[in-house]
């Protein structure tokens, strides 16, 4: 990724987040790109780990080298970091065999040509089609418009049964890769869901969604909110347990199957 600093390595004045990533060799051999945020809100420099991986947030007039030289003085720090986080899910390579998640399982992948890139599901495992000229960016989106597509699949399954009781249904669906929610229910009726949970059990994906449904009913999270939802899902508590720990695998398993 081209920097987004270069041209004014202290950035004075700068008034907005700039974002540009560098690449780094970590203790054990491994490289990896750091994402380096300079953030005019920021007082001194800040080494973080999250589900998009490593992070440097500078201050508005750190140099580039200063920045660089705090990630290695910190890369043992980082490299411990990386291997506590969670995650079993490797980065795409066309033509390389792997394995991707769906619906609480791992699914080997293939590799075909095609005219377009595309995933197709077959009994066992899954195909991604490619031109020979696609790139990344394409695998990406065939990855992302197949889970999309699943998962529309699985609310189409179960979302008639759960209208009856609702005072309108929803105005619309979105599926969106989401940072820390799993969903969210706007003031217009939209309903947000994260695209992860397509990638765990399905009885935990159900559950967010009724539990969104249920937002319709009351808008917070008072008694009367949670009697909805257990009406509706008496085995709530079990999938929230399960995001508990499962949450973060599967989001940044996400993030690593779409490159974001």
């Amino acid at each position: 990724m081209p920097s987004l600093f270069r041209l004014s390595p202290t950035a004075p004045g700068v008034s907005r987040l700039q974002r540009d990533s560098f690449p780094f060799v970590l203790s054990d051999g491994r490289r990896i790109d750091v994402m380096r945020v300079r953030d005019p809100r920021a007082k001194r420099l800040r080494l973080s780990v999250g589900e998009r991986g490593a992070r440097l947030t500078l201050p508005p007039r750190t140099s580039l080298v200063a920045g660089e030289r705090f990630v290695h003085e910190h890369r043992d720090w980082l490299t411990d970091q990386l291997a506590q986080q969670p995650g079993d899910v490797m980065a795409l390579v066309p033509g390389e065999a792997t394995s991707v998640p769906l619906r609480g399982r791992m699914l080997p992948l293939h590799w075909a040509p095609g005219r377009v890139a595309r995933v197709v599901a077959g009994e066992e495992a899954l195909t991604l089609q490619l031109p020979a000229r696609a790139g990344q960016a394409a695998v990406s989106r065939a990855l992302r418009d197949f889970y999309e597509a699943e998962a529309r699949a699985d609310i189409g399954r179960w979302l008639p049964a759960y209208l009856p009781g609702l005072p309108r249904p929803p105005s619309r669906i979105r599926l969106r890769v989401l940072s820390s929610q799993w969903g969210s229910l706007a003031p217009d009726g939209t309903l947000t869901l994260d695209l992860a949970l397509v990638l765990g059990r399905p009885a935990a994906f159900e559950y967010v969604l009724v539990h969104e449904l249920c937002h319709l009913i009351h808008a917070d999270h008072s008694r009367r909110f949670w009697r909805e939802v257990e009406a509706r899902c008496p085995d709530w508590r079990d999938a929230r347990d399960y995001f508990r720990d499962e949450g973060r695998r599967l989001k940044a398993g996400l993030h690593v199957l779409l490159d974001t």
